[in-house]
């Protein structure tokens, strides 16, 4: 389609193009557009679910702060927050099943401590329990299961788990990828045979309603498409196939996330202490190992992981991930008290903070309400794309039930110094993500052999 970043194509070739000069653009228009339309029509479903529920998450944040208000928050300041030890010890009495696994201090004079429990009977084994305690009084506010470092509470983590797996487990995350790997390939096209039709000043033939589609189309889907380029590529970054990939990558480039060590020497190969089980008052105990991350610069919020086992030590990490970020991170020797290892995250690899920073804004918490409002306004942005994307395709077919594709053959006037290194990139695109490469490569296929079948059945018809 000549058109913005899409879903569905919405032009056809003109027959009367003349003959293009190798090199050109021309032999590359219909190839994209036919690719472009068959790319949006089928992929068009898997992103429309993953925008729906990527606008639901971005504004469950908001959601989470009204629900939990009475958990998070405290209903009166105080003057002064008791030791962070008898916090726990109070969280402990009120429940006291399972093992410390993490504690969060108050982060702000408001805010509520974080007492996370493991090994809980009844909590999935991958969350822990939040017990929230009045840093003021010590009173417990009440418990709700968490998930993972980021903090989430139920509500946000069933709507993450929507929008990454549809709640199918590991089979569920393909869909995202899948989406993922597709949503660069057709923003891209689209954006640039928007370009190319407004260079050569073509006129779209049709109806005054397509005309006006289209127009609506392209305008938004020129304004979102860096946007949708960007979802793209961070959202690739944790999927199953291409996330490994790009994990290889960087830690082959040594732009690996470097994480504290608690054992002895510290090593920065990035096996950090293990957060599933612990005693929280080990040694010299909580009040003393806080006192020595402070002491190393590491303000709120942080995040306090006792030690694993007898051999290892006490693991303090900030966890801001919101702009300015804060994430350094200390190891205290449970019977000394002392900073065996430091990891500062000015010292992360540049490839590190990127993905660091990426992450942080394709979830929407580096920048705040500001951040989680883009996404709301991509994802909307993406939801109208398909939605448009669609009609056109529908009216293209003169109220059919299918809308004419783009005529086969554009392969062949590909010139070979063109389709030889397209190719190979497609043999390269299989192998990094090949959620995008092996349907790319079965398109192309089977896209050739439909249209030598009617070529051939087209030069049988003159002689019978």
């Amino acid at each position: 389609m000549s058109s913005a970043p899409s879903t569905i194509t919405d032009e056809a070739p003109r027959a009367a193009d003349p003959t293009p000069k190798p090199g050109t653009w021309a032999p590359l228009r219909p190839l994209m557009l036919r690719l472009h339309f068959y790319a949006g029509l089928f992929v068009a479903p898997f992103l429309l679910v993953a925008a729906v529920t990527g606008f639901l998450y971005a504004a469950s944040f908001q959601a989470e702060k009204i629900l939990y208000a009475d958990e998070m928050t405290v209903s009166a300041v105080g003057d002064a927050k008791l030791p962070i030890s008898e916090q726990v010890a109070a969280a402990r009495e009120a429940h006291p099943e399972g093992a410390v696994a993490a504690v969060r201090p108050s982060p702000e004079s408001d805010a509520t401590t974080r007492v996370m429990l493991s090994g809980v009977e009844g909590v999935d084994p991958e969350y822990t329990l939040a017990v929230f305690v009045d840093p003021y009084t010590g009173k417990v506010e009440g418990a709700l299961e968490q998930y993972g470092s980021s903090g989430a509470l139920p509500v946000r983590t069933w709507i993450s788990g929507l929008h990454r797996t549809l709640h199918l487990g590991e089979t569920g995350r393909l869909y995202g990828e899948f989406a993922a790997s597709w949503l660069w390939v057709i923003a891209t096209a689209g954006l640039v045979l928007w370009f190319a039709r407004r260079r050569a000043q073509r006129k779209v033939r049709g109806t005054q309603g397509r005309r006006r589609t289209l127009g609506l189309h392209g305008t938004v889907g020129v304004w979102a498409a860096l946007g949708f380029l960007f979802l793209s590529v961070t959202g690739l970054t944790w999927s199953t196939y291409a996330g490994a990939s790009i994990d290889e990558l960087r830690t082959s480039l040594r732009q690996a996330t470097p994480s504290v060590s608690a054992a002895s020497g510290g090593d920065h190969s990035g096996h950090g202490a293990s957060a599933s089980a612990g005693d929280a008052e080990h040694g010299v105990g909580l009040d003393k190992v806080l006192a020595a991350a402070r002491a190393e610069g590491l303000g709120d919020p942080v995040e306090i992981v006792p030690p694993a086992d007898a051999s290892s030590a006490y693991v303090v990490k900030q966890v801001q991930r919101s702009w300015p970020t804060k994430q350094d991170a200390v190891a205290v020797d449970p019977t000394t008290g002392e900073v065996t290892d430091t990891v500062r995250f000015a010292d992360y690899p540049v490839l590190a903070k990127l993905t660091r920073w990426g992450i942080d804004l394709h979830t929407g918490v580096l920048f705040g309400l500001v951040n989680q409002l883009l996404l709301m306004a991509l994802a909307l942005s993406l939801v109208l794309m398909i939605v448009w994307g669609y009609l056109m395709w529908w009216r293209r077919g003169k109220g059919s039930a299918f809308g004419r594709p783009i005529p086969r053959g554009a392969w062949q006037k590909v010139p070979p110094q063109i389709l030889v290194p397209g190719v190979a990139l497609i043999a390269v695109l299989g192998y990094f993500m090949p959620l995008l490469g092996i349907p790319l490569a079965a398109f192309l296929v089977t896209d050739v052999v439909l249209g030598e079948i009617a070529h051939r059945r087209a030069h049988r018809a003159p002689a019978a």
